[in-house]
């Protein structure tokens, strides 16, 4: 039964008002991954906690922070919405190894190494040239895995998300993409990327963002379960679960920094937009309470067990996260492996 399972929504960037916070905890969200900044700096990412921190004072019977996976069941017990934090970007570390410990510790526990285009880390999905992850972000990638922060390359390109799965010491994530399979788009993943992410037991979440899906915003509930239920046929359904990339209520201005940062003087439209300068339309059968309950009752119409759905709406999430968030200080530091590299160039 829906009312049963553990439901986690691994990733979403809507207008967090009071009403929205009352549709989530009426909707059975257990927890839900918050995107707290796409370009800002380390300054400006402080200032998005402050914001959050009035949030959590103005709404403690609705939600609740989210710092380790059995704050999780805490939320459910509590009939709470569990808040965990990730960053779209890498900008909030900006070029400083010791900002990753420093982000974990105010509560970010998932970041992306690139956000569509080259970044100090990796390159984003919508460059050309994909040269892997980069000597700093090596760095970045061991100390994630260190301080218990969960690499995430859901806007990351092809080469260079290989190389994070390969060089990561613990899985990591795509909280919120597709299956090129279903949908050609750049920011969806190749059938490479999938099984190698299952591989070394990462995690996908399917994303119901209308551009990166069949039909757009006219796909059915019946497409996005099928969709699902090929891609459990191919990696099995221990590695999957949902991020949504909801962005309800949400101005334009917000979707102007989305794309655009401070880095474009021209509207960038994004790969798959066909020129849509606002928001696409919602799906009709996922935007309200009933969300993830249509999505549970869709899988297992497509075939999947009660246990197994149950796994995809938030089992799977939840069992990466209990593996994922706390440190592991046996891993060798940034700055014992700086050090002997250093000695090995004498």
């Amino acid at each position: 039964m829906f009312n049963d399972q553990m439901v986690i929504d691994g990733l979403q960037y809507s207008n967090w008002n009071r009403d929205y916070l009352l549709m989530l905890k009426a909707s059975g969200i257990d927890a839900v991954h918050v995107t707290l900044v796409y370009h800002e700096d380390a300054r400006a990412t402080l200032t998005r906690f402050a914001q959050w921190e009035q949030r959590f004072e103005q709404n403690s019977d609705l939600i609740m922070a989210i710092s380790h996976a059995q704050d999780i069941k805490e939320a459910k017990e509590l009939g709470k919405v569990g808040i965990l934090f990730g960053a779209q970007n890498c900008s909030s570390i900006e070029d400083e190894i010791g900002l990753v410990s420093v982000m974990r510790k105010q509560g970010l526990a998932i970041m992306q190494l690139s956000y569509n285009n080259q970044s100090l880390l990796a390159a984003g999905c919508y460059e050309k040239h994909d040269p892997g992850i980069t000597r700093f972000g090596e760095q970045v990638i061991k100390e994630m895995n260190r301080v218990g922060m969960i690499i995430d390359m859901s806007h990351s390109a092809e080469r260079s998300t290989l190389h994070a799965i390969d060089l990561s010491e613990r899985p990591i994530c795509i909280s919120h993409a597709n299956p090129t399979f279903a949908y050609e788009a750049l920011r969806n993943k190749s059938d490479t990327v999938i099984k190698a992410l299952a591989a070394n037991e990462g995690l996908l979440g399917f994303s119901l963002y209308p551009l990166h899906l069949p039909n757009g915003s006219h796909c059915s509930l019946e497409d996005f379960c099928e969709m699902v239920a090929k891609t459990a046929e191919m990696v099995g359904v221990d590695h999957l679960g949902i991020g949504s990339d909801l962005c309800l209520n949400q101005p334009q201005s917000v979707l102007d920094w989305m794309r655009n940062g401070r880095w474009s003087k021209k509207m960038d439209y994004g790969e798959g937009s066909a020129g849509i300068s606002g928001w696409p339309d919602t799906l009709p059968w996922f935007a309200g309470e009933e969300g993830m309950r249509n999505i549970y009752q869709g899988l297992l119409k497509v075939g999947f067990t009660d246990p197994e759905a149950g796994q995809v709406i938030g089992g799977n999430w939840y069992n990466f996260l209990q593996n994922s968030l706390e440190p592991m200080p046996e891993l060798n530091s940034s700055y014992e492996t700086v050090s002997k590299s250093s000695e090995e160039l004498v």
